[in-house]
């Protein structure tokens, strides 16, 4: 069963990123058709990555998030998806796979833009596209707002799972991608809301190695900040579910 888990988050979180990451190139890049289009564009860019996402990684309760597994796991839940209990083995398959999609996800979407990226663009600009940045650099509260993000998200996927045990199928999906962009649009604006480690942390690797022109800095001393918050913020809100969602 783990094979299929690790399969199943590297495709699902490797589409996640395709897209999420592709809309911002999309965005920021020039001569793109969709260029200076704005962030409502990249939230709802981001809410249907999300959705497709989760849509194909079903096999593996789709968490495509770090934050989701150790969510899940402070929760007290004894097992993932049926068949995978919550142990050591399957935490490092979730972790795993989540990461080596996030990288192949970004690589990817620079394969598919990368005449644009060859073009003369800013460093930051570059760099945006693969990974998050505060507008107001202050590491404290670059992770409170991380922190909040996920917590929203987690404890909102965490509810979601209880209240309909699973059985809406593809449907689970949608009012995920839909906070996904809610939380975009509410929450996103001091740090980009990255909201996910392996969706900034695969994609910053990934900037990191790829022979991309004049693309400045990988912004490592901020790398922690949406690593450790969302983590952070994705285990309080497991421990919030153990006492108030229903059983």
């Amino acid at each position: 069963m783990l094979p299929t888990v690790f399969l199943s988050e590297v495709v699902g979180t490797a589409i996640l990123v395709l897209l999420g990451c592709g809309v911002v190139a999309n965005n920021l890049l020039a001569k793109t058709k969709g260029h200076g289009s704005g962030t409502l564009h990249i939230n709802w860019g981001w809410g249907l990555a999300v959705f497709a996402g989760v849509v194909v990684s079903y096999k593996s309760g789709a968490h495509l998030n770090p934050a989701v597994t150790f969510g899940v796991m402070a929760s007290g839940a004894k097992e993932f998806v049926p068949g995978v209990p919550v142990d050591a083995a399957s935490i490092a398959t979730y972790l795993a796979g989540q990461m080596v999609g996030a990288f192949i996800g970004a690589v990817v979407c620079w394969l598919a833009y990368k005449q644009h990226f060859d073009e003369d663009a800013p460093e930051g600009y570059k760099l945006g596209v693969f990974s998050t940045g505060p507008e107001i650099r202050n590491y404290g509260w670059n992770f409170m707002t991380e922190l909040i993000g996920t917590f929203v998200l987690v404890l909102f996927i965490l509810g979601l799972g209880h209240w309909t045990g699973g059985q809406l199928g593809w449907l689970g999906a949608l009012p995920v991608g839909l906070l996904v962009v809610g939380i975009g649009t509410s929450l996103g604006g001091p740090t980009g809301y990255a909201i996910n480690p392996a969706r900034d942390l695969g994609p910053r690797i990934a900037h990191a190695v790829l022979p991309i022109p004049n693309k400045g800095s990988s912004d490592w001393a901020y790398s922690w900040v949406p690593v450790f918050g969302p983590i952070v913020g994705g285990v309080i809100a497991g421990l919030t579910a153990g006492f108030l969602l229903p059983a």
